[in-house]
């Protein structure tokens, strides 16, 4: 037998070659040399490297594979898996009550959301910000200024709904990859998701009435609840596979529900993704009923599949699905430009954005039209995918390496979120506080329910991922374990 780990059948301990080659590559991953989402050496290059034959490194590989800690992607070579086998378990799907009741969550977001972009200092792992320094807002505003250029004195001018023309061409001319079929004419430029949102519940909804949320959901939508004076009626949603059809199903059975408010998409927090098939499901079973679907899609272009998920909105025959999305994640969101197709709603909406804020802003629109058309948008898109699949997997795989074994963890196949369960004896909030002395932001979960269902879980956010990420994450590992 060989003493050389690559040459020989097997060395002293009686270990095969491919064994040997793959806990080397397992040492270089655990070690951060390949990070998740790194493309490691292809099959000729190992072999070359380390003197072994062709067959030996791709049954390496495979012993990878099979473990967990590496994937192959088509025509591209093998990658460092993001969703890394881990300790750590899923959530269970959350378990809210199961009557509706108010919303009141300002005074948290207040402290919390609004008091940490504030300052730049701290190590941001809270709001759910995409990362601006990737690019796009500097090649916006080259745009910016070649259109202000163009346009003249006309680039001052309201740009009154349904909103710049040239930019719902290029949404139409998207939405084909999400299965949906939609003309310019369907759609309407907003000053952002939120906007939509807020324009939709207004749409078909009236004081004290209820709406159907996933639980935890985005504490976005339950300000927009909150300042309407609408009941939220919150549904157990699964960390993988989004909201609970069947527990729907039982509310719609038994509440008067004037709207049901989903993100289908890599849900925020949980990063929940609903199969095809069952938001076709989802569809039908609100048509059933009449029960219009306020669909927020504003996470579904950062995807880490090959393909990008369908909408709902893709399986709607009855124009009862009003589909809301903006560019503020994957481009920027300083600039403020969303959208909404509003299905058989359109004329309401139509004027209820007109009284509400009669035009987007007009340069913001038309310099993203002309950065999509232009053929920037999909390269880009395509890189900060890959750049976000890799942050979150960094980040997925400190949290395993760092905190408390009795964590549970999310495995978000797309967005930048992470949502993660603590120890019973921990609350977010004070966890939060800690954090914030210690010059880190995070979001306590206290900010995703109405009902402070989720007082032991907090929300981070991998989109900055950087050299102090690391250090961060073991100071909030140490004060979770004191």
């Amino acid at each position: 037998m060989s003493t050389d780990p690559y040459n020989g059948r097997m060395d002293a301990a009686g270990t095969h070659k491919y064994e040997q080659v793959a806990s080397e590559i397992a040492r270089l991953i655990d070690s951060g040399t390949f990070r998740p989402g790194d493309a490691i050496p292809s099959v000729r290059e190992l072999s070359r490297q380390h003197g072994v034959s062709i067959a030996t490194v791709v049954q390496a590989y495979y012993l990878l594979e099979a473990q967990g800690l590496i994937e192959a992607r088509d025509r591209s070579g093998f990658y460092v898996r993001t969703a890394r086998p881990s300790a750590l378990p899923e959530p269970d799907i959350s378990a809210p009550r199961s009557d509706p009741t108010g919303v009141s969550v300002r005074d948290v977001v207040a402290e919390v959301s609004l008091a940490d972009t504030r300052h730049p200092n701290l190590v941001q792992l809270g709001a759910a910000h995409p990362n601006t320094s990737l690019g796009a807002p500097t090649a916006l505003t080259r745009i910016q200024a070649s259109v202000a250029r163009r346009m003249g004195h006309r680039i001052g001018m309201y740009d009154y709904v349904p909103g710049c023309e040239p930019l719902r061409v290029q949404i139409a001319q998207r939405a084909l990859s999400s299965g949906c079929r939609l003309s310019p004419d369907d759609v309407i430029i907003t000053t952002g998701c939120t906007e939509s949102i807020n324009l939709c519940l207004r749409a078909v909804c009236r004081p004290g009435d209820t709406v159907a949320i996933e639980s935890p959901t985005g504490f976005d939508a339950l300000l927009s609840l909150d300042v309407l004076g609408l009941q939220a009626l919150e549904i157990p949603t699964h960390p993988r596979d989004g909201i609970s059809l069947d527990a729907l199903r039982f509310a719609l059975d038994h509440h008067r529900v004037s709207a049901c408010l989903v993100v289908t998409n890599y849900n925020n927090p949980l990063g929940s993704c609903m199969p095809d098939d069952h938001k076709r499901d989802l569809v039908d079973l609100l048509a059933a009923r009449d029960i219009p679907l306020i669909e927020n899609d504003i996470f579904g272009e950062i995807h880490f599949q090959d393909r990008r998920p369908n909408v709902a909105k893709a399986y709607d025959r009855k124009g009862l699905v009003m589909l809301c999305s903006s560019f503020s994640k994957s481009l920027c969101p300083g600039f403020r430009v969303g959208w909404v197709v509003p299905g058989r709603f359109m004329p309401a909406i139509r004027w209820l954005k007109y009284t509400t804020s009669l035009a987007s802003p007009t340069l913001s629109e038309y310099a993203i039209a002309e950065f999509v058309a232009s053929g920037s948008y999909d390269p880009y898109i395509r890189r900060i995918r890959r750049t976000y699949e890799r942050y979150v997997g960094a980040l997925s795989d400190a949290v395993r390496r760092f905190f408390p074994p009795e964590c549970r963890l999310t495995r978000p196949g797309g967005g930048f979120l992470l949502w993660v369960q603590l120890p019973e004896r921990i609350d977010s909030l004070d966890l939060y506080r800690r954090a914030l002395s210690a010059g880190i932001a995070i979001t306590p979960g206290y900010l995703f329910s109405p009902t402070n269902q989720y007082r032991n879980f907090i929300r981070l956010n991998a989109a900055n991922w950087s050299d102090e990420t690391l250090p961060a994450l073991r100071t909030l590992a140490a004060l979770i374990g004191q």
